[in-house]
């Protein structure tokens, strides 16, 4: 993506999936609004962070195997 940009010095090239070509995205109507990536980026680093910062981790107890009754024997 980068190559094509530079190449035809355009920055708004990307790759549209559902076509499968590389198109100006403005024109193709893909426009990603700064304001949501933003928003994005700061709550995966405010989750991110949290996770690092936690002193405690909830698990389930492990369970003691209870002993099975002995196999019948065969006659």
């Amino acid at each position: 993506v980068r190559r094509l940009q530079e190449e035809k010095d355009n920055p708004r090239i990307g790759y549209d999936v559902l076509a499968d070509e590389f198109v100006d995205m403005v024109e193709a109507g893909i426009i990603d609004p700064a304001k949501v990536t933003k928003g994005a980026v700061e709550n995966a680093a405010s989750i991110a962070a949290m996770i690092l910062s936690t002193e405690a981790l909830v698990t389930d107890i492990p369970e003691e195997e209870k002993q099975q009754a002995p196999q019948m024997p065969a006659y």
